[in-house]
């Protein structure tokens, strides 16, 4: 049994993290809700700031950009991720154990290190400064994740429901589509949420990658929108908050699947 003391002490000390993480949060909000800064032309306060960061910094070409890029790299590379977890998770086949480590050369490999090795690869193929340049690569990088994340979950699924279900005559698509994967909703949840936020907030790679405004994505437009357009901290606290809110309502959204997933190995037997 935890002790008064002990219980008091623990909530202590959440409460102190949490202020310490809300803080800066609660910083930008504020700022963003305060006075307009001077020479933007306007006199209008609060949500006014937002209107007046949205039509400056040109955040709806941004926020488009960066939800067709979320979009597709979530669709893809968790597609992807299933059937390879499941590969590499329950079906047993030559090769699988090296071809398995070479995937994890991708959560391996910062960015840093292979983008502009990669930017040459793109010009060659003349896919530079396109939709597909921003696309691709991160793709790559979230199969990798994803790979590692369901051959986890898969591999820790019961065998004697797998067994069951190839006795009971079904073929391997039906296992995965109709039997394993409606068992891992929360951890292919918890991995939409987090390639999605990844995904969302990738900087170097479109830095790199595209050069036409009309393809920048919200966090590269966010920087432009710094030091081009304003001097002033309140219209940039603004974009800051029109940028982060979208991943914010989605954990928001999917908080408790994502939770779930992520405590259910703590719970497997």
């Amino acid at each position: 049994m935890i002790s008064r003391a002990e219980k008091s002490a623990n909530y202590i000390v959440l409460v102190a993290f949490a202020v310490f993480a809300l803080a800066p949060i609660l910083t930008v909000v504020q700022s963003a809700l305060g006075p307009p800064d001077e020479g933007t032309g306007s006199s209008v306060a609060g949500l006014g700031n937002f209107a007046d960061a949205w039509r400056i910094g040109h955040f709806g070409t941004y926020l488009r950009m960066s939800v067709a890029v979320s979009v597709f790299v979530v669709l893809v590379s968790v597609l992807l991720s299933i059937l390879s977890g499941f590969a590499f998770g329950v079906m047993r086949f030559r090769g699988s154990g090296p071809l398995f480590y070479l995937f994890l050369l991708g959560i391996m490999m910062p960015s840093e290190a292979i983008v502009v090795p990669l930017y040459f690869d793109l010009r060659s193929l003349g896919l530079t400064d396109t939709f597909w340049a921003v696309a691709l690569p991160q793709v790559a990088q979230s199969v990798a994740f994803g790979t590692f994340w369901m051959r986890a979950y898969f591999r820790s699924s019961s065998r004697a429901l797998v067994e069951a279900a190839r006795l009971d005559g079904a073929s391997t698509r039906r296992l995965l589509w109709q039997i394993l994967v409606p068992l891992a909703r929360p951890a292919i949840i918890t991995m939409t949420v987090l390639v999605f936020m990844w995904t969302w907030n990738e900087f170097l790679i479109p830095l790199v990658m595209v050069t036409n405004e009309s393809l920048r994505t919200a966090p590269l437009g966010l920087a432009f929108f710094q030091g081009q357009y304003t001097q002033g901290f309140t219209l940039l606290a603004a974009g800051a908050v029109i940028v982060a809110t979208p991943v914010v309502v989605l954990y928001l959204f999917l908080q408790r699947h994502f939770i779930a997933g992520m405590l259910e190995g703590a719970v497997r037997e």
